[in-house]
């Protein structure tokens, strides 16, 4: 055993308590502890403390004050308004522990280890200053945090006051100010425009100083890019504020004619805001520094900020000026997330984003996480909102120290910011403050609260501000005269005043509005790869590192493909190598790639390899950051089984990063359905709704195949629903070099005309011979947005039925054993689903001028997939020729439950497009068939 002066405080008590059980009953304790108490007796003064004091005493007294480091935030007066009293715990009694004042006074302090320590006399004195640190107005919840180091450093901090004055001083004056602002703000909007929503912040006035604090404590060490996400409780405020939007424009937005009625609670704003080094505290020697401060838009759905603002800062922070994997540096972005206390537990997009913070391919070091709580949702209480304890409960499995504080208490406030940004710097991970506090108003102003929380607010009626709270602090100080506080109102109110009675909505409103690209972009983007490129390109992916084996099974993948463009017009080159051969010459072009999905690395089939894993070692190779011709990074990272978060995250990341292209790929395309919120709210309406310019790349395995309902449908008829305006690009393609001019067009496109891609992708057919596409094709192509029947071309004039259709089913159309006797009937792709091709359409259906019809084959059934959408385009252009479809029967499930019954309908349906007209219709042939068989 250590000798015994090497064990302090706790341990030594436990050690004595240890060898009380084995003086008590030898056998109480193993083995190996018997023999060593054989052997040894405590020192004489430790047996006994004034006067023989059981070792009971000594072990319930640290006990007490373990427990109240763990649990004191359990009896911390964290509620304002004072309804709910604090649970408390009995661990937190000195009876529970079998010890009294009497036995606590007459023990020294350093029983623990603590900085309160120093100023103690005994271990009375240190459990009340650990009630006053423990179990005041802020509660230190991070028992949880497993890490020693980081569990140390929290506890130094807080029982030390490193963050709070003395040793960190605030300038009481200057936080009265601030508090001042806010306050006259929302009382003048709620004066100036009676009834209109704005949903205040009052109640959590201290949110902007907490920001002021922790974007003033990053400005200092040296971040210069900060990200803040948030709903829309107090946004106008923080806006104002933190970011520097003019009053005259915000006043503007409420007074223009066409938005008076509705606050714009998904408005964003960017401010250059200049931040004096110690100006927001009592230091001096300052000197300004610029910092770029952003709120990002971002619709009601509360939450769903969160992974965007996350990819935001990820992409702000990682560097990808040269050739390799990408780096990432933590110093260079903040994201800060403000959450409502019903949505962080209610949300599930919360957890999802959480869960990314310690991943390679996403964490941001760190992520300051404020939850605005009002101690109510809508009109629900906390009771029917959460089955934690707190509504950061969430937090605690992610080993997040929490810090819960009463919103009243400026000072405890200023002191858990400065406590986060610390903890932050150090550990590069996330932090979370839980602001406790009230709303002041229901839900919106024009709402009436006391409905179904009347107590609660009778209460808020008659409660104090925390600006009329802080300005009686201080007058009781002596540090401001009676009458200093009322003058700071009347001069903020007045300020507003005269921006408002100079105010000219039209000049001062600002409407954002997206700018149009060039016309015809994308069909003049070069996407041609010179052929000896192209082989430079695949031999030096096919390069690997000295001494690395590879899978068996793989070697024959490689070897195929190291005389794969040997021939320009042999079909050898599939999917998967398209895509190598694409991602590579974008890279040569100077434009870094981040991909990631599910899966993505290896692929959901087996069919991309893009990380190499030596099969004794274990050693990564990635041949696209090992590529001589590369001229910026790639990044590439498997996912974790989450779209919601994902999509967010990577829209983020794009949005941020415009001139990267930046691909997510789903293992199977049905899995996008969990994303449909940001589908909707970012990825198809950000362009309208905010001018901002996404062109994030989906790619989605799409086909029937018989592996039942799932799995079967990306449902682009939902993007189709959502295409407008030149909202976004979806194709489904059949070749592989139709693929890789694709992704090469979408690359050329990002800084001219950006718009998301959604890729339907292939599953059976990666491999498939009639996908394979020839060298010429890549080095002498382009995307071709409709595809004609090459094989009808010298028999146009016999044509009488145009089959039109879009991806897999193609494939098993022309493998038909129909198509030879049809020699009337042709066989036409769309590649690109949208922005729907028109102009190549109609010329395509010229070229068959005695075509009496137009038949679109799916094989989705009739109310999924494209017909829907792409009926009326069809009928614009065919000249006055009949337009039908081929489709499975409308269906609630988009595919068949099995195998057998897939390949019986598959067959009725391409027997109906080939049906000669003057025989049973084929359509209703396919739908008895179906009815037989689902």
């Amino acid at each position: 055993m250590a000798a015994w002066q090497d064990f302090t405080g706790l341990n030594r008590g436990y050690v004595l308590e240890l060898y009380d059980r084995y003086r008590r009953d030898p056998a109480s304790v193993d083995p190996e502890t018997r023999a060593i108490f054989d052997q040894w007796t405590p020192p004489g003064e430790s047996v006994a403390v004034e006067g023989g004091m059981a070792y009971e005493k000594i072990v319930g007294a640290a006990r007490l004050a373990q427990s109240i480091r763990r649990y004191g935030h359990l009896a911390a007066k964290l509620d304002p308004l004072g309804l709910r009293p604090p649970p408390g715990d009995p661990s937190l009694l000195a009876e529970t522990h079998n010890v009294t004042d009497e036995d606590l006074r007459s023990l020294p302090p350093t029983l623990l280890s603590s900085p309160v320590c120093e100023a103690a006399s005994t271990m009375f004195d240190m459990i009340e200053a650990f009630r006053q640190i423990y179990c005041s107005t802020t509660g230190y919840d991070y028992n949880h945090v497993f890490v020693p180091e980081e569990r140390h450093w929290l506890r130094q901090a807080a029982e030390g006051g490193r963050f709070r004055a003395p040793a960190d001083p605030i300038s009481p004056v200057a936080l009265l100010e601030r508090l001042t602002h806010v306050e006259v703000f929302e009382r003048f909007l709620h004066r100036a425009f009676p009834g209109k929503t704005r949903f205040s912040i009052e109640g959590l006035d201290m949110l902007v100083p907490i920001l002021d604090e922790v974007i003033g404590e990053a400005a200092e060490s040296g971040i210069r890019n900060i990200l803040i996400g948030m709903a829309h409780r107090g946004r106008l405020n923080v806006m104002a504020h933190v970011l520097n939007k003019p009053y005259a424009q915000i006043l503007a937005e409420f007074k223009e004619p066409l938005s008076s009625r509705v606050f714009r609670e998904d408005m964003a704003w960017t401010g250059d805001v200049k931040y004096h080094a110690g100006a927001h505290r009592a230091l001096k020697g300052g000197r300004a520094m610029d910092v770029v401060v952003s709120m990002p838009p971002n619709p009601s759905h509360l939450e769903a900020i969160d992974p965007v603002v996350e990819g935001m800062a990820r992409a702000a922070g990682t560097v990808v000026d040269s050739p390799g994997a990408p780096t990432f540096d933590p110093t260079r972005s903040l994201p800060i997330l403000i959450h409502g206390d019903a949505a962080f537990p209610g949300q599930g997009v919360v957890a999802e984003t959480l869960n990314l913070s310690r991943l390679p391919g996403y964490r941001t070091g760190g992520t300051i996480h404020i939850i605005v709580n009002n101690q109510l949702g809508f009109t629900t209480g906390p009771e029917d909102e959460y089955s934690t304890s707190y509504a950061s409960g969430l937090a605690r499995g992610f080993k997040i120290p929490i810090v819960h504080v009463n919103a009243d208490d400026p000072e405890a406030c200023v002191e858990a910011a400065r406590l986060a940004c610390a903890y932050r710097e150090r550990f590069q991970r996330d932090f979370l403050i839980d602001l406790i506090g009230y709303r002041r108003h229901g839900h919106n102003e024009g709402d009436e609260p006391a409905f179904t929380q009347p107590l609660m607010y009778q209460k808020i009626a008659t409660h104090p501000t925390v600006r009329e709270i802080w300005a009686r602090t201080l007058e009781t100080r002596g540090d401001i005269q009676a009458g200093v506080a009322d003058n700071l109102v009347r001069k903020y109110s007045d300020q507003l005043q005269a921006v408002m009675d100079g105010l000219k909505p039209e000049r001062d409103f600002i409407e954002p509005q997206p700018e149009a690209p060039p016309p015809g972009a994308a069909a003049k983007a070069e996407t041609a790869v010179p052929i000896d490129q192209l082989r430079d390109m695949n031999e030096a992916l096919l390069r690997l590192p000295p001494d690395f084996v590879i899978h068996r099974k793989l070697e024959r993948v490689r070897e195929k493909r190291i005389h794969m463009l040997d021939s320009p017009d042999e079909r050898t080159v599939d999917w998967s190598a398209a895509e190598d051969l694409a991602l590579a010459s974008i890279l040569a072009d100077g434009i870094s790639i981040r991909l990631t999905g599910e899966d993505v690395e290896r692929g959901t089939f087996s069919h991309r390899h893009a990380v190499l894993h030596d099969a004794n070692t274990g050693k990564v190779h990635v041949p696209l950051q090992s590529l001589p011709h590369a001229r910026t990074a790639f990044e590439i990272h498997n996912s974790p089984l989450t779209e919601n978060a994902l999509v967010g995250f990577e829209y983020g990341y794009n949005i941020q990063e415009p001139s990267r292209l930046v691909i997510w790929e789903a293992q199977y395309g049905d899995f996008i359905n969990g994303a449909q919120t940001m589908i909707d709210e970012f990825i198809v309406s950000a362009r309208g709704k905010w001018g901002l310019r996404p062109s994030l790349v989906f790619l989605l395995p799409h086909g029937h195949e018989g592996q039942g309902p799932d799995h079967a449908s990306a449902r682009p008829e939902r993007f189709l629903q959502l295409a407008a305006d030149i909202n976004i690009r979806i194709a489904n393609c059949t070749t592989a070099a139709q693929y890789f001019h694709l992704l090469r067009r979408q690359a050329a496109l990002l800084q001219v005309d950006p718009l998301p891609l959604v890729v339907l992708t292939p599953k059976s057919l990666l491999r498939h011979g009639a996908v394979a596409s020839t060298p010429r094709e890549l080095a002498e192509g382009r995307f071709r947005m409709v595809l004609p029947d090459d094989g009808a071309a010298g028999r146009a004039s016999e044509i009488r039925r145009v089959l039109v259709c879009s991806g897999k089913v193609y494939v098993d159309l022309i493998a038909s054993e129909h198509r030879a006797a049809r020699t009337d009937i042709a066989i036409c792709r769309v590649e690109q689903l949208y922005p729907v091709p028109m102009r190549d359409l109609r010329a395509m259906f010229d070229t068959y001028p005695n075509a009496v019809e137009i038949v679109w084959v799916q094989e989705e059934p009739e109310n999924m997939g494209a017909w829907d959408f792409i009926r009326p385009h069809l009928q614009e252009v065919s000249s006055g020729r009949t337009v039908r479809r081929v489709a499975r029967p409308r269906s609630a499930s988009p595919a068949e439950g099995s195998a057998a019954r897939h390949a019986l309908n598959q067959q009725a349906l391409v027997n109906q497009a080939f049906a000669d007209p003057s025989g049973p219709r084929a359509d209703s042939d396919l739908a008895r068939k179906a009815q037989l068989t689902t």
